[in-house]
């Protein structure tokens, strides 16, 4: 289980110090699929970065399995079961694709396996799996090579940061499938931060972030409803600015 207490995020610009995340605290129970969404800006990032110790939080608890995990390091929590996904994945020139799910999977991966695991992703693994893993590869390649390094391993909890950001539409169903697959196989809980449909209604819960602070956290069935009806009142408003026909007002 994974438990958040009291977490908060200041940061200093020009001599001033500002907030981005306040006093949040949540819970991930083990197996749990946990989406968190929100608008732009809210903070969504900013936490999945505090959970993985890229970012020191200045205040609050982490805490993974009953251990404080708080003051680790990033590779000491990778180690402790943490897998993350960037938003926007680093390149690595000179490494090869292979080399990289090797590194990530901790161990010399067959070539079977790592086929396996990019064709989860929706890559040929015969195109790519020597290829550098630099900037030869688009956005779109590169944020499915590194979900592959993340499936590569087993982990305790697995952060993934708008998996479906640059990914083509067929790629994308393949991802929902394999997120399906972990969840239905309880082995590992997942924080999915995302805007798309598909994989909000797959949470066993949905947390909203708005303004550095946790706005509404509940069953995906209490809070998916308020969701759709912001998003239809925000068109409705668009369209009204526009001179669409998005409402009947």
């Amino acid at each position: 289980m994974l438990q958040i207490e009291h977490l908060s995020f200041d940061v200093r610009d020009d001599g001033r110090q500002a907030e981005i995340l306040s006093d949040i605290s949540f819970n991930v129970a083990d197996g749990e699929m946990l989406v968190i969404t929100g608008p732009n800006g809210g903070g969504k990032s900013t936490l999945a970065k505090l959970l993985m110790g890229i970012n020191e939080a200045t205040s609050g608890r982490i805490i993974l399995n009953g251990e404080d995990i708080t003051d680790l390091s990033i590779n000491e929590r990778a180690q402790a079961g943490i897998g993350f996904a960037f938003q926007q994945p680093p390149r690595f020139k000179g490494m090869t694709v292979r080399r990289l799910l090797n590194l990530a999977a901790g161990r010399t991966l067959s070539e079977s396996e790592c086929c396996g695991f990019l064709s989860s992703v929706g890559l040929c693994a015969q195109e790519y799996i020597d290829r550098e893993a630099d900037a030869t590869l688009s956005g779109g390649e590169m944020k499915r090579i590194e979900i592959a390094t993340v499936l590569a391993k087993q982990h305790t909890l697995c952060i993934f940061d708008e998996p479906e950001a640059g990914i083509d539409l067929w790629s994308f169903s393949m991802l929902i499938k394999k997120f399906e697959q972990i969840h239905k196989e309880k082995k590992e809980s997942l924080i999915l931060i995302s805007h798309q449909e598909r994989i909000i209604r797959m949470a066993d819960r949905i947390m909203v972030i708005s303004d550095g602070k946790i706005d509404r956290i509940g069953p995906a069935e209490e809070i998916l409803p308020t969701l759709l009806d912001t998003s239809s009142q925000e068109a409705c408003c668009y369209g009204q600015q526009k001179g669409g026909d998005y409402c009947e007002a």
